[in-house]
């Protein structure tokens, strides 16, 4: 079965999102234009909004998840980018990655504070504990 999902997180920089791939041990495919799902959309989810079973598998850029069978596609719209992937459990991304991409989230938001804080001119200091992450700021 296939269920392509959208992953809730808007990437306004690729830079942080290699940054992000490199700190969880994924694979940034630069202009490789598919990525890896079930092969064929069989109507049992709804598609993500904006996508239709022609664009299925297609990208600009893709992330290879060691010890995922699927590949995660990142698809540019207007000045932004967003993930697709094949949700569905055997292609082994969720176990990977987390519900919902959760560590991969987790990571592009702390590779934007970081690349932001330096930008700033702010001192950050990360603490990682039980797949947590504090970062703390400072002046």
């Amino acid at each position: 079965m296939s269920h392509i999902a959208r992953i809730e997180l808007e990437i306004k920089s690729l830079e942080d999102l290699k940054s992000a791939c490199n700190r969880l041990g994924l694979k940034f495919c630069e202009n490789e234009k598919s990525y890896k799902w079930f092969g064929r959309w069989v109507g049992d989810a709804p598609l993500p909004e904006g996508v239709n079973e022609n664009d299925l598998g297609k990208c600009d850029h893709m992330i290879h998840v060691p010890g995922a069978q699927y590949q995660i596609g990142i698809v540019k719209q207007d000045n932004k980018y967003r993930l697709l992937w094949d949700s569905w459990q055997s292609g082994g991304l969720e176990k990977v990655l987390g519900k919902n991409a959760g560590f991969l989230k987790q990571a592009y938001a702390v590779e934007t504070i970081k690349r932001e804080s330096r930008i700033k001119g702010l001192r950050l200091r990360e603490t990682k504990k039980d797949n947590k992450i504090r970062l703390t700021l400072n002046v």
